[in-house]
């Protein structure tokens, strides 16, 4: 499977609403057409066809599938994670997370700190964990080379412990 097939990961499934197999979803992507009905949304229970969608709150919606019939089958894919394809996104700004992920990170001088470890979600500016236990605000990122290098330009005194 080449880069641009990998699924990204996108929501999960996070309890049964109601008693017609609705159920709460939490979005992690801030791609909302995700959720668009006639959808298909990937699943280790297989596909999802999205039938319904109402937003219910913050990055919570309330979805109907195709393959969730009822509350009994609903309670079941309590938990379950969501994945889509990669979006053809037209917008060089956007960063995806996946692209993140044991890249080594250096600053304008060559100076590395360590490889992404994590990606913390934080409502300032996501947070890059990196394996020396420093932590990165997205913001700081000038540059990525996918998985490989990120090039932050940090302040004075952000990796002084």
């Amino acid at each position: 499977m080449s880069a641009d097939e990998r699924l990204l990961e996108v929501g999960q499934i996070m309890k049964a609403h109601g008693l017609k197999g609705q159920v709460a979803v939490e979005l992690w992507t801030d791609r909302t057409e995700r959720l668009t009905v006639g959808e298909t949304l990937e699943s280790d229970r297989g596909p999802l066809r999205i039938r319904h969608v109402i937003h219910h709150q913050n990055t919570r919606y309330l979805v109907s599938f195709d393959q969730i019939p009822d509350r009994n089958a609903a309670e079941s894919f309590r938990g379950v994670v969501l994945r889509a394809p990669r979006l053809e996104i037209d917008d060089e700004d956007v960063i995806w997370i996946d692209e993140l992920f044991g890249a080594e990170v250096v600053d304008l001088a060559g100076t590395s700190y360590g490889t992404v470890s994590d990606v913390e979600a934080n409502p300032a500016s996501d947070i890059l964990v990196l394996s020396s236990g420093h932590l990165v605000p997205l913001t700081f990122v000038v540059e990525i080379e996918a998985n490989t290098r990120i090039t932050i330009d940090p302040p004075e005194g952000l990796f002084d412990q």
